[in-house]
């Protein structure tokens, strides 16, 4: 069973906790505005205070089948002090095949006349393009976000042939991937986490790519020509000096997962090191280039 619930800022975090507790297996919070005019969007960064839930909030809970959505809901409410009900929707969630459902979510991604994203459960739409295979779920990078498509059609235009490239941060390794793909000579991805590097691999294999991945605890024994980072702004302005180090002089380096508001203070961590210019944006996103004199 899903329950839908409308309220405000206030009372979102607190009473996603109390349904938590009173019988709700997994609680979501959503934009009620989302699509309108009045649409808010909120990006958690690390390193900064999170803003809260939206002036209005659509919680979303799952529940057992034969659950009594009034009595959870009656309980979370006075668990947080709340003295009425919100309004709230109920229905049932039949049986699905979910891993068809997810599958048909995902289809062939045009990235541009020669470079395609293409789920491995379907056929390449273009038989003689850079198809690069992907299966998503581990990692973030499936080619369907601004900045994903934005450091894919960078690599398209800079990547000449011969080239050693780091992708930090590498996610599902598409970026990687796609830089062999393109005539890169080395790939290298790094990222934090285990799964995914997992994915990478398996990502890698199904192109036959042969990229290495390593997590960040390991020392890198080479410098790059090229550098691509899709993270977030945050992390990129810590990493300025880290990834600079890695840049072999007349390098040229990519960065992604910024805001257009966040741009010029991106920019200013790495003037130190780099050439910077925003060359692309999608969507409210930017990606900043720069060349190591």
């Amino acid at each position: 069973m899903s329950l839908t619930l409308r309220t405000d800022a206030r009372a979102a975090d607190a009473l996603s906790d109390a349904l938590l507790a009173h019988g709700a297996q997994s609680v979501s919070v959503e934009d009620a505005n989302a699509g309108t005019a009045e649409e808010a969007p909120l990006y958690d960064e690390p390193g900064e205070a999170a803003e809260g839930a939206w002036p209005q909030s659509l919680i979303k809970a799952l529940c057992e089948q034969g659950a009594d959505p009034e009595q959870i809901i009656t309980a979370a409410c006075a668990q947080v002090g709340l003295t009425s009900l919100p309004h709230y929707h109920a229905e049932f969630v039949g049986d699905e095949d979910w891993v068809r459902l997810s599958q048909s979510q995902f289809e062939p991604i045009r990235i541009s006349d020669k470079l395609w994203i293409v789920p491995s459960w379907t056929t390449a739409p273009d038989a003689h393009a850079v198809n690069l295979v992907l299966d998503p779920g581990l990692a973030f990078g499936t080619g369907s976000h601004p900045t994903t498509r934005l450091c894919l059609q960078w690599l398209e235009r800079t990547v000449r042939g011969g080239e050693r490239i780091l992708d930090y941060g590498c996610g599902s390794g598409i970026l990687a991937i796609a830089a062999l793909r393109l005539g890169a000579r080395e790939a290298l991805g790094v990222d934090v986490d285990p799964l995914a590097l997992i994915a990478a691999r398996a990502n890698a294999a199904r192109n036959r790519a042969d990229v290495r991945f390593i997590n960040t605890e390991t020392a890198l024994d080479s410098q790059a020509d090229l550098v691509i980072a899709n993270i977030l702004a945050n992390p990129l302005i810590l990493l300025a000096p880290l990834l600079a180090g890695y840049m072999s002089k007349g390098g040229r380096i990519a960065l992604s997962g910024i805001l257009e508001a966040q741009a010029e203070e991106v920019m200013k961590a790495y003037a130190p090191w780099f050439a910077m210019r925003a060359s692309a944006s999608d969507e409210g996103w930017v990606l900043l280039e720069g060349l190591r004199p």
